[in-house]
This record gives structure tokens, C-alpha cells and sequence, in this order.
């Protein structure tokens, strides 16, 4: 045999480190696909930041797909989540704490504070100053909410107010404008941009701010059942989220050009001045304060005094703070 012919022990080397490497870079095992995050969010401004997270690329940009599943308050979207029917959403500490307590809800992260975008409005032509002049008038409530818990349970009251001293009217916050209009309400219990158009339109001026009460951070929740089964997907949608965060922070003109769109397609007239002013009341960053759980301690008490819950949510398995470490990371 000659010896062009023959392999040498350091050539047949050689030639199965190349089809190695050429395994290695051509032939390798695809990588699990992320999860589809089935995701809820309310229609108001609180579920605003979730609609831009869907709507601007970012979370493609982080490999990740969703289906979107819109309601007019958040509530709505934890009682949807109880029964499984969406595996993501968004809503403030009452709702949350109810959530937990129905369906084992968790939390991945606070992700903004609302407080500024939640009012007690009057109707204008009443002359009304101040929620005492609430008694005996028709309010309209997104009863079951955490700004109608909230109202219900701690801002009449200090007002002297208590249940059957006003006319609580059951009514989803996107309907309530047009109540105040038709004058079949006389107060809203509300949040952004309902109550901006209301200003903006004559009809209605601020009885109260909810921030002075409460800074109401918003939780985005998810069904324990998917973060158990999709780690890789959480940290991933929560990248996605800090590079909303920085959006907000960084280029609100574009992040209020995407959001406006949305209620202009709706039909509702404003300025894109008045939405901008809605808009930044809301404060995106996402986190976990140190305060939250006595925050949300004091909150849970209030609704197992009310009977909304039967304990007090055990936060360490609440709040699964182990996903957002490791996006930032």
C-alpha cells in the first residue's frame, strides 16, 4: 500500500475532530423553544404597560410568543387566571392577595406603581368638593376591583362613609364616562385615561387621589403550574420587561404613541396631550420593594376582616422573587 493511500493515526484524529466540530456547529440539538405565555391585562391604564410589552417587538426581541387576552379590570383577568384560562396577568395587591388565596396565584415581580392614575371623580355640574358629599349619590364601582375594594374599605370611611350611605353601581370603568355624561352616575370610582377624558371633557373634577392612600403597585402574576414548568420563559418574559422599564424611562414619546393608538382605535377622543399627562402617572420599574410585604400584610388583613380571603397569603411562597434575580443578571 502506498503511502498516499494510507490514513496515518494522526490524519483519522484530525478528521474526527472536524466532524466533531461540524456536529457541533451543524448538527446540534435545537434548543427548547420557549413557551406560549398566554397574557392578560386590563384595558385601563394599568394594563397599558402589558399592551406595549406586546405590541412593540420586545418581546420577540427575548424569543418569546404570546397570545393576549384583554378585560376591563384586573380582577377579571385573576379570576381568569384562577380558573386557568390565562397563564400571565396583571393587577394591583388586593386582587392579588384574593388570587392567591382562590388559586395559589404567584407573583414574578412588582412591576409598577398606579397610585397617581386612580381618582374619586364628581360630577362637575353637582359642585361636589369632597367624597362626605358622596352620601346619598349613585357611584359607579368596578366592584370587586382593588380600587373598589380600596374605596369601599378605606378612603369612605374616612369620610364617614359606610356601605348604604351611597349608592354603590356595579359598572366596568370603560362604561363609566359615558354614565357621568348621560348623568345616570353622579360619582366614578376610576382610573387612567377614563378619568383624564373626563376632565378633559367638562364632565367630572377629582374628589380624591388614591395616592395618598395608597402607592398601588401592580404585580405581574402568573399560574404556579407555569413557572414551575417554564423557568426559561420567565426570565426571559422578565427581560423583556426591564427593557419596557427603560422605554418608559428613556423614550416615553414612542411608548405613548404605541399606547394611544390602542384607545384611539377604541373610539375614544382626547388629545394625545391629555394622554401623555394619563400616561405618566404610571410608574414602571420593575422590582421588589422592601416594603411590600408589610404593605401587603396590611392589605390581606383588611380583606380577611372583610371576608374577602380566609388567611393571611404566606409571601415567601407568594412572591417567587427567584426569576426576576436572575433576568437582571
Amino acid at each position: 500500500m502506498t503511502t498516499t493511500g494510507r490514513i496515518t493515526r494522526r490524519q483519522a484524529l484530525a478528521a474526527t475532530g472536524a466532524g466533531t466540530l461540524a456536529l457541533g456547529l451543524g448538527m446540534r440539538p435545537a434548543l427548547a423553544q420557549l413557551a406560549t405565555v398566554r397574557q392578560g391585562y386590563q384595558t385601563n391604564m394599568w394594563g397599558m404597560p402589558t399592551y406595549y410589552l406586546l405590541h412593540s417587538g420586545v418581546l420577540e426581541k427575548h424569543g418569546v410568543r404570546a397570545e393576549e387576552f384583554a378585560v376591563p379590570s384586573g380582577n377579571l383577568t385573576m379570576q381568569q387566571m384562577v380558573a386557568r384560562q390565562v397563564d400571565m396577568g396583571t393587577y394591583a395587591g388586593p386582587s392579588f392577595a384574593i388570587g392567591y388565596d382562590k388559586g395559589g396565584l404567584v407573583a414574578i415581580a412588582m412591576i409598577e406603581y398606579v397610585g397617581k392614575t386612580a381618582r374619586v371623580m364628581g360630577r362637575r355640574d353637582l359642585g361636589m368638593k369632597s367624597v362626605a358629599d358622596l352620601r346619598g349619590k349613585k357611584v359607579a364601582n368596578q366592584t370587586g376591583s382593588s380600587t373598589g375594594n380600596i374605596f369601599v374599605d378605606q378612603i369612605a370611611p374616612k369620610y364617614g362613609l359606610k356601605k348604604g350611605d351611597y349608592q354603590e353601581v356595579r359598572m366596568n370603568v370603560n362604561d363609566m364616562v359615558a354614565a357621568l355624561a348621560a348623568k345616570t352616575v353622579d360619582a366614578m370610582v376610576n382610573v387612567e385615561p377614563y378619568n383624564a377624558i373626563a376632565e378633559a371633557e367638562g364632565l367630572a373634577n377629582t374628589l380624591e387621589d388614591f395616592y395618598a392612600f395608597d402607592k398601588l403597585p401592580v404585580f405581574m402574576a402568573a399560574t404556579p403550574e407555569f413557572v414551575d414548568q417554564n423557568p426559561d420563559t420567565v426570565v426571559a418574559y422578565l427581560k423583556a420587561w426591564l427593557d419596557v422599564a427603560k422605554d418608559f424611562k428613556n423614550d416615553p414619546k414612542k411608548v405613548s404613541g404605541t399606547i394611544y393608538s390602542f384607545y384611539t382605535s377604541k373610539g375614544y377622543k382626547m388629545s394625545p396631550d391629555t394622554f401623555a399627562k394619563a400616561l405618566s402617572r404610571v410608574e414602571v420599574n420593575p422590582g421588589w420593594p422592601g416594603d411590600l410585604e408589610p404593605y401587603m400584610t396590611h392589605h390581606a388583613q383588611i380583606l380577611l376582616e372583610t371576608h374577602k380571603i380566609k388567611a393571611v397569603p404566606d409571601w415567601h411562597k407568594a412572591f417567587r422573587k427567584e426569576f426576576l434575580k436572575k433576568a437582571m443578571t
